[in-house]
C-alpha cells in the first residue's frame, strides 16, 4: 500500500519506513536494551547507504544491518539469495572498545535476514544460486507473502527458512528482533514463529490468531 513520500524515500535512510522510522531496523535496535551499537559506516558499498553493527548485551552475537538504496531492490534481493546459498562471504573488521572484531557477513553469516518490500512481486531474477558449501544458515524473510514468493527459488540454497510470512503485513523491526531473540537462544522454528506473532500483535493489535497465521517456519 502507498506510504507518505517522506518515509517511502529509498535514498533517505534517516526517515525510511524500513530503517529510520520509529519501527525501522536502525531506530528500533538502537533503542533496544538488548543490543548496543558498536559501529556505523556510511556507504560501505555503492548500493548500501549505511551499515550498522550491533553487539548483543549478553551473548557473543553481532548483528550487521545494511540499508540498501530503494532503487537497488533487485540487487538487494539478488544478494540475499546469494548469501543464502553461501556465496559472496565477506570478512569485515570492527573496533568495539579495545577489541578488534573480525566478522563474517554475507554468505559467511549464520543468520541472514531480509526486511522490506517483496521485490519478487514485481520482478523475477535471471537465476537463483545453488548451495555452495555445507554450512548451516538460517533465514528470516520479513516481506509481504514471502513464503509464496521466496520458497521455490530458495529450495536449492541449502538454507533453512526460520521465519517467513504468509500474507500482507508491516515488515517492521520488532518482528525481526523477536525472531533474533529466539534464534540467539537456539529455539526451534515454532517457538520463533510464536515470538514473532506475539510481537506483531503487540504493535498491530490484530489478534493473536491472526498474527500467528501471518508467520510460518520451515518448509
Amino acid at each position: 500500500m502507498p506510504v507518505p513520500a517522506r518515509i517511502g524515500n529509498g535514498d533517505d535512510p534517516g526517515n525510511n519506513l524500513y530503517w529510520g522510522a520509529a519501527y525501522g531496523v536502525s531506530s528500533f535496535f538502537q533503542k533496544s536494551t538488548d543490543w548496543k551499537l558498536i559501529a556505523e559506516v556510511q556507504k560501505p558499498k555503492p548500493e548500501v547507504l549505511q551499515r550498522l553493527v550491533f553487539q548483543h548485551a549478553s551473548k557473543d552475537v553481532r548483528l550487521v544491518a545494511d540499508a540498501y538504496r530503494g532503487r537497488e531492490i533487485r540487487k538487494c534481493t539478488n544478494d540475499f539469495f546469494a548469501f543464502a546459498a553461501g556465496n559472496n562471504p565477506e570478512s569485515i573488521s570492527v573496533q568495539a572498545g579495545a577489541r578488534n572484531l573480525r566478522l563474517q557477513i554475507g554468505g559467511g553469516a549464520d543468520l541472514i535476514a531480509y526486511v522490506g518490500h517483496d521485490g519478487l512481486m514485481d520482478f523475477s531474477l535471471a537465476s537463483y544460486p545453488k548451495r555452495s558449501d555445507e554450512k548451516q544458515r538460517d533465514l528470516v524473510i520479513l516481506a509481504c507473502a514471502s513464503k509464496n514468493y521466496f520458497a521455490r527459488p530458495l529450495r536449492e540454497s541449502g538454507a533453512y527458512p526460520l521465519l517467513w510470512t504468509t500474507g500482507l503485513l508491516a515488515p517492521e523491526a520488532y518482528v525481526l528482533k523477536a525472531a533474533i531473540d529466539g534464534w540467539v537462544l537456539n529455539e526451534k522454528g515454532e517457538s520463533v514463529r510464536k515470538r514473532a506473532a506475539v510481537a506483531y500483535n503487540q504493535y498491530q493489535k490484530c489478534g493473536s490468531n491472526a498474527a500467528l497465521r501471518l508467520f510460518s517456519s520451515g518448509w
